[in-house]
């Protein structure tokens, strides 16, 4: 018979603790800024490590006429429909720096957001829900993976006043296109012309 590995078991208890107590300490501290909303009517839960917004919150600020939301520096892939519904009033959403590449539509129904920051995150395109939110001003989408925008509705986009394009691989018909906007004020890097759209090469 093989002696019993007590140091082994030890170990995975161990790790299992520490797992435990981060996971506890990660609830403690979304709690503790849900507290925190209910006074000041500001989300912050900006780098508590969250896959997504827990139900929990939507629970806790079911009372809060919320103002802004920062939902920075985590790792959520999605929000979900419900959210436009629960945080209806507020007027900044801050999603910058997540692993995000698309929003529901449903979002286009936060009819008072002014200022949405999407950068740093994994989006291909311009969300649909964008162009259609009445009130928003300022879109911040830099440092994506947007290569196509559709221009024509940014123009009409009802009160978008700056897009920050910045730090995206635009195809050269679209960099073209948005270059040539007015208003809104679109901002873009420099495009770099790659060695294979070179013809004198």
């Amino acid at each position: 018979m093989r002696p019993p590995q007590f140091g082994a078991d030890i170990t995975n208890q161990a790790a299992v603790m520490h797992c435990t107590r981060m996971a506890g300490r990660a609830i403690i501290r979304v709690v503790g800024r849900c507290t925190e909303a209910q006074e000041n009517n500001n989300l912050d839960l900006s780098e508590c490590q969250l896959m997504q917004v827990p139900d929990a919150v939507y629970h806790l600020m079911r009372h809060t006429a919320l103002k802004g939301c920062n939902l920075s520096s985590n790792v959520i892939t999605k929000l979900p429909p419900k959210f436009a519904v629960k945080f209806s009033l507020i007027t900044d959403l801050n999603l910058a720096r997540n692993q995000m590449s698309r929003l529901p539509d449903e979002l286009a129904d936060l009819n008072e957001l002014i200022h949405l920051d999407i950068s740093h995150n994994s989006f291909t395109t311009l969300p649909h829900a964008v162009y259609k939110m009445p009130k928003l001003v300022k879109l911040s989408a830099h440092n994506n993976y947007i290569i196509d925008v559709e221009v024509e509705r940014l123009q009409e986009a009802p009160s978008l006043q700056e897009v920050d394009l910045q730090n995206n691989p635009l195809s050269a018909r679209t960099h073209t296109a948005l270059e040539a906007v007015t208003s809104p004020h679109i901002l873009v890097s420099v495009r770099e012309v790659e060695d294979w759209e070179d013809l004198t090469v």
